[in-house]
């Protein structure tokens, strides 16, 4: 979908449909909307009195023009509820221009035409209100059609109407950064959304390797006799189960050529997981191509930070195999011994992700990166602690995680944050080894964090878990059934806002 931002009224622009709002605390339209009433010739104040339209968040309701001769140039207005103005700000945006996309894209329209949301009395800056458009349209219109027909065509323009012509440059800088993000994200789920036999650990190397020559990246892979020579017992002892050859990843942007620290984000690439030998339930076992969405979000993000440029260095590094049981699979009870050295007791086999995140964390360090952070599908018992809407974040470093934190709530990736007691490492000792790779059932999401920070030293670290919020079995606002791509959008957020940060200093 083309997005284009123009003057003019909203009322003559010549398109299939066209988008106005109410807050569900309004009685009578204003601003734009009121406009556009008044050119139906009171048709929208009428359904207003009668509860028709009420503004409940993501609400789209329909009035047709029906052709006969009117002020209002569209064959069709839609008026999107924002719900309670009180609680309006730019992910609501998002979830409304989501909403608005999907409703007219059934209706079979493919060119439609809106205002600007919340810049007028909801107190959102133009150009928040013209990105956040942006990428809840192109979030909430994605659709995985890779081996089916679509169920219904694309709608090919969206026109993004405002007054002043002078705002024009901002915007489009703004729409332009919209779409790099929602593109890098609806990248990502594409990448989650693969059948595991299409999305091995070789194929999620040649897709980086693709994404590097692209966007100029710096881009290596390393196979099982360059881990064999670096001491990365605990990925190959995953991998043993598999037939499919393990891949350690890594992809590098260089923003800032004048220092020598980078950021490292890491992302879990069990493409698929079975659980090994500690087999998982057959119920919901399709779903688990998903548990490399952590790989999928730090290579995709980088392909936004590479369009957009920020002064600063970012390493991407992915650990990619499958876990699968076989006559040469890890069992319950082995011991493996990671690349910085220390032993580990494998309690459960379907506990691998910790493990092959312990060989790319000592890799991590090894060539320097200044702070890291990693995201993986890790844990049911963050699902148990969190739900599905919160990703859970554990980290070492205050500031660090102060800082990802506050990138997620710009953007709207709800995550929150979860202690990491020292008590807890009890459960980790092992009488045969230096650590186990499970605890008890209770505080799981913790103990697995723990298990990981063995493996960082005092490296600022932060530990996002996104097992509850990787994928979605519903759609809502941008947020639409499979993959969401969760973290693309907080992990490049970040590295703007760091990159401004150190240039205002």
């Amino acid at each position: 979908m083309e997005i284009k931002v123009i003057t003019g009224d909203i009322a003559q622009i010549e398109a299939d449909a066209i988008v106005v709002n109410l807050f569900e605390d309004m009685t009578q339209p204003g601003g734009a909307t009121a406009a556009v009433d008044n050119s139906l010739d009171g048709a929208i104040s009428s359904l207003i009195r009668r509860g028709e339209i009420k503004g409940k968040f993501g609400e789209v309701n329909i009035v047709h023009t029906l052709g006969k001769p009117r002020q209002v140039s569209a064959e069709m207005v839609a008026i999107v509820g924002l719900g309670k103005s009180q609680d309006f700000n730019t992910d609501k945006i998002r979830g409304v221009a989501g909403e608005f996309c999907r409703a007219l894209r059934k209706l079979n329209y493919h060119k439609i035409a809106t205002i600007l949301h919340g810049a007028g009395t909801g107190g959102i800056e133009l150009e928040a209100s013209a990105q956040a458009i942006t990428e809840g349209a192109l979030l909430g219109l994605y659709s995985f059609n890779k081996y089916k027909k679509p169920e219904y065509e694309d709608i090919k323009e969206m026109l993004i109407v405002v007054r002043e012509a002078d705002k024009i440059p901002i915007l489009e800088e703004a729409i332009h950064k919209g779409i790099v993000v929602a593109e890098a994200t609806n990248l990502a789920r594409n990448m989650i959304n693969e059948p595991a036999n299409y999305m091995t650990p070789s194929q999620l190397a040649k897709a980086a390797e693709e994404i590097a020559n692209k966007y100029n990246l710096e881009f290596r892979v390393f196979d099982s006799a360059d881990m064999e020579a670096m001491g990365m017992g605990a990925l190959l002892g995953v991998a043993k189960g598999s037939n499919q050859p393990p891949k350690l990843i890594t992809l590098s942007y260089k923003g800032d050529e004048h220092s020598d620290k980078a950021f490292g984000f890491l992302g879990k690439g069990i493409t698929f997981d079975s659980g090994g030998i500690s087999i998982k339930p057959s119920e919901g076992m399709a779903e688990m191509k998903d548990d490399m969405a952590g790989a999928a979000a730090v290579m995709t993000a980088l392909v936004a930070i590479a369009q957009l440029k920020p002064r600063i260095n970012v390493t991407a590094i992915i650990p990619a195999t499958e876990n699968l049981p076989s006559g040469t699979a890890l069992k319950p009870g082995d011991i493996l011994k990671a690349m910085n050295g220390k032993t580990i007791e494998v309690i459960n086999t379907d506990a691998e992700g910790r493990l092959i995140l312990a060989d790319a964390l000592s890799y991590a360090q090894k060539i320097g990166l200044s702070s890291l952070i990693d995201l993986a599908t890790l844990t049911g018992a963050c699902c148990v602690a969190l739900g599905t809407l919160y990703s859970g974040i554990f980290s070492n470093n205050q500031d660090l995680a102060d800082k990802v934190l506050k990138a997620s709530d710009r953007i709207g990736e709800r995550m929150w944050q979860m202690p990491m007691p020292e008590e807890y490492k009890e459960q980790l000792k092992s009488e045969m080894a230096d650590v186990k790779n499970t605890g008890h059932k209770y505080g799981g999401a913790i103990t697995a964090a723990l298990f990981l920070a063995e493996f960082v030293d005092n490296t600022p670290w932060v530990h996002i878990d996104i097992a509850g919020t990787a994928d979605s079995n519903k759609e809502s606002g941008y947020i639409v059934k499979g993959a969401t791509g969760v973290g693309v959008r907080t992990l490049v957020e970040l590295a703007l806002s760091e990159a401004k940060s150190r240039e205002i200093l």
